[in-house]
C-alpha cells in the first residue's frame, strides 16, 4: 500500500526487529529512498521496545521507493513506496542561507530570524510546557534555542520530566542506552513548534549539568549525535547548535572532536539542516570559516561589531545571547527591554541577526530564558512590531549600507529592494537629512518609533545646505545632498524608512 504524505512532511517506516542485547549499539539500519535516478540515504534508529523506524523528509513531489539495509537479516531488505503531494499550507520547508548573508525557506520565502532563548523549557512540567506553547503562539518569535539535556544552572536547578538515557538496575545513568520516551516527548514539542512556525534551533551540549551527560566518553558522544541526528532530521523546522557555550568544555572535549560533531550531523542529516555553535568567552569563538559550519552563532554585547563578524566569516551572523532583559544579579541578564530592542534594532540594520532573552526574579524560579512559561517583559512586544514591520519589504535580506552616507559608522542604516531604513539609536535630532533621495518625488517616507511601535508619514523640511569644509588643503562636501529632510521629535529609538512608490 501506498502512503500519501506532503512535501517536507514527515515518512515514517516502522519494522519490528531484536530487542535482546543492546540494539542502540549492535544493530545498524537505514534506508535508500528513490526518486528517478536520485537516491537519497536515511539513516534509521532504534525506539525500544523491539520498534526500529527510518524517518523521511521528502524534498519533491512524486513518486518515491524505498528499500531498508541493516546488519540484521529481518530488518533488510524491506520494501515500499510514498506518494509526495504538494506541500501544506504554510509548510514553506527547511530554512537555508540565503544571498550569502541571510536565510530563506526551501520554497524562496524569506526567513528573517528573530529568535528567543528557552534552554530547558522540554524539561519542565506538562502544565509549564503548555504555557510556553500557548506564549509562543501570540508572540512573534520564529526560533527557539531549547537543550535535548537538562540544564543545571542558578534559576535552574528542578529534576527533568525525563532522563535522556535509561537506568540500569544500579540505578546509575546508562550512556550506551537513550532513553525512547525522552526522545519521543522533545520530538514531539519540535514537531508542536512546528505547527507555530517556529524553527528549533536544538542545542546538542552544554557544561551546565549534574547528570553526567557533558561527560560521556568521545564514542557514547559520536553514538548520540548519529542517534539524536536520525530522530530529529526528518522535521522540517530543524536548526543544529552544537553547543551551548562550548569553548567552557575543551578541556575534555578538544577541539578535533567538535569538528567530528560537524561530520557527525552531516552524515546523518540528508537535507542539509542549518548547523553552527555558540561561544562563551567573546575571544574563544569557534572559527566559523570552516566549510561545515552554515552560519554564525555568537554571544556578544556590542552589537555595533555585526558589520565585523561578517566580513570576518562571509556568512549570517546570529548573535543569539546580545545579554538579557531581566533583573537578575548576573550582568547578561539585567540589560532594559529598551536596551535590548536597540540591540535587535542595531544588529539587524547592520547585516545580522538577533536573539531574545528574559530573565526576571521570580519567587518559583519561572525565567522564561531557562524554562519558558509566560513573559513578563516589554520588549517580545516590540521585537514583534519590528519582525511585522521588515517582513513588509523583506525580499533578498536586509543589506547594511556601509558607504555613501555620512554617519553610516554611528547610525543603522540598510536597504532591501527600493526600501531603506536608517536606524538613529541613540541618537536624538531635530532633523535628519542623510541617505534620504536626491529628488522629492516617487517616494514615501515614515518615522518608526520602535518603542511606542507606531509608523507615521514623515514631516518634511528643506535640507540644510551642503557647505564644503577644509581639512588642510583637502576640501570635503559634507552630506546631505537632499531633496529635504526629515523632522523628528526629539527621542531615541527612532527610525527612518524610505520606499519607492
Amino acid at each position: 500500500m501506498t502512503k500519501t504524505i506532503a512535501q517536507w512532511d514527515m515518512f515514517e517506516v516502522e519494522l519490528t526487529g531484536p530487542s535482546e542485547g543492546n540494539p542502540f549499539v549492535d544493530v545498524t539500519l537505514a534506508a535508500e529512498f528513490r526518486q528517478g535516478g536520485r537516491v537519497v540515504r536515511v539513516p534509521g534508529f532504534y525506539d525500544g521496545a523491539g520498534v526500529y523506524k527510518v524517518r523521511f523528509m521528502p524534498d519533491n513531489p512524486g513518486a518515491w521507493s524505498f528499500v531498508t539495509r541493516s546488519n540484521i537479516a529481518g530488518l533488510d531488505g524491506q520494501t515500499g513506496t510514498v506518494e509526495v503531494t504538494a506541500p501544506r499550507a504554510g509548510n514553506h520547508g527547511p530554512v537555508q542561507v540565503a544571498n550569502r548573508f541571510h536565510f530563506a525557506h526551501a520554497d524562496g520565502t524569506p526567513f528573517l530570524s528573530f529568535g528567543t532563548t528557552c534552554y530547558a523549557w522540554t524539561h519542565q512540567p506538562l502544565s509549564e510546557q503548555q504555557k510556553t506553547l500557548g506564549t509562543l503562539k501570540k508572540a512573534r518569535f520564529n526560533k527557539i534555542r531549547m537543550g535535548i539535556f537538562p540544564k543545571d544552572y542558578p534559576y535552574n536547578v528542578n529534576e527533568p520530566l525525563h532522563d535522556i538515557y535509561q537506568r540500569g538496575a544500579d540505578g546509575e545513568l546508562d550512556f550506551d542506552r537513550p532513553n525512547p520516551e525522552a526522545f519521543r516527548h522533545f520530538e514531539s514539542q519540535v514537531a508542536a513548534l512546528g505547527e507555530l512556525g517556529i524553527q528549533a534551533d536544538i542545542i546538542m551540549l552544554h557544561p551546565y549539568d549534574r547528570w553526567g551527560y557533558s561527560g560521556m566518553s568521545e564514542e557514547q558522544d559520536y553514538r548520540y549525535f548519529a542517534y539524536a541526528t536520525a530522530r530529529l532530521a526528518a522535521y522540517h523546522n530543524v536548526w543544529w547548535a552544537l553547543a551551548n557555550e562550548y569553548d567552557f568544555m575543551l578541556d575534555t572535549k578538544p577541539m578535533r572532536q567538535w569538528d567530528r560533531y560537524f561530520h557527525i550531523i552531516e552524515e546523518n542529516d540528508p537535507y542539509g539542516h542549518l548547523r553552527s555553535i555558540h561561544n562563551g568567552d567573546p575571544k574563544a569563538n569557534y572559527d566559523h570559516r570552516k566549510a561545515w559550519v552554515s552560519h554564525v552563532c555568537i554571544q556578544h554585547w556590542d552589537v555595533k561589531r555585526t558589520l565585523e563578524w561578517r566580513a570576518a566569516y562571509g556568512k549570517p551572523v546570529v548573535n543569539d545571547e546580545p545579554e538579557y532583559e531581566g533583573n537578575i544579579t548576573e550582568a547578561w541578564g539585567n540589560i532594559s527591554a529598551e536596551e535590548l530592542v536597540n540591540r535587535f534594532w542595531t544588529t539587524t540594520l547592520r547585516g545580522g541577526y538577533a536573539g531574545h532573552g528574559e530573565t526576571f526574579r521570580h519567587p518559583d524560579d519561572l525565567i522564561w530564558w531557562a524554562k519558558g512559561g509566560e513573559l513578563r517583559g516589554e520588549a517580545w512586544k516590540r521585537i514583534g512590531f519590528m519582525r511585522d514591520l521588515l517582513e513588509e519589504d523583506a525580499r533578498n535580506g536586509f543589506e547594511p549600507i556601509e558607504t555613501g552616507m555620512r554617519f553610516a559608522g554611528r547610525v543603522s542604516a540598510a536597504r532591501d529592494g527600493d526600501t531603506t531604513i536608517i536606524y538613529l539609536g541613540e541618537h536624538q535630532p531635530e532633523i535628519w537629512p542623510y541617505g534620504l533621495p536626491k529628488d522629492d518625488g516617487g517616494y514615501q517616507v515614515d518615522v518608526i518609533d520602535t518603542w511606542a511601535m507606531t509608523v507615521t508619514p514623515a514631516e518634511r523640511v528643506p535640507a540644510p545646505e551642503n557647505h564644503p569644509v577644509r581639512h588642510g588643503a583637502v576640501v570635503l562636501k559634507t552630506e546631505p545632498d537632499a531633496a529635504f529632510a526629515v523632522k523628528l521629535p526629539v527621542k531615541p529609538y527612532l527610525a527612518i524608512r524610505v520606499r519607492k512608490k
